[in-house]
């Protein structure tokens, strides 16, 4: 269970970095166009990493974890939505922490 939850655990960091990243260069896209021009390369190279690779192997990650936990299904629900808002995928990733590790995580 603890491999399940470590995979969960990698997959929800680089996928919400991937999304964070990504919003942060469309949002300076909105402010500064020329900028823009040379950040375009590496929003296509992050788009298509985040929504290509990295949220499908989230959400197998994910789903992976909630049937070796044995979690709620509404909880899938909420990992799977995490992978659309910056940020939402750090705070549920530490949540889950929380709720299945109380004592802290255990040592390889």
């Amino acid at each position: 269970m603890e491999v399940a939850f470590r995979r969960y655990r990698i997959m929800s960091f680089i996928t919400g970095t991937t999304l964070l990243t990504l919003y942060v260069m469309l949002l300076l896209h909105t402010f500064d166009l020329a900028l823009w021009k040379h950040l375009k390369i590496l929003v296509d190279v992050d788009g298509l990493a985040h929504g290509i690779v990295m949220y499908p192997l989230y959400m197998i990650a994910s789903f992976n974890m909630v049937l070796k936990f044995r979690l709620p299904l509404a909880l899938l629900l909420l990992m799977l939505i995490a992978g659309f808002f910056p940020g939402v995928a750090f705070f549920l990733e530490y949540r889950m922490r929380l709720r299945l590790y109380p004592d802290g995580l255990p040592a390889k």
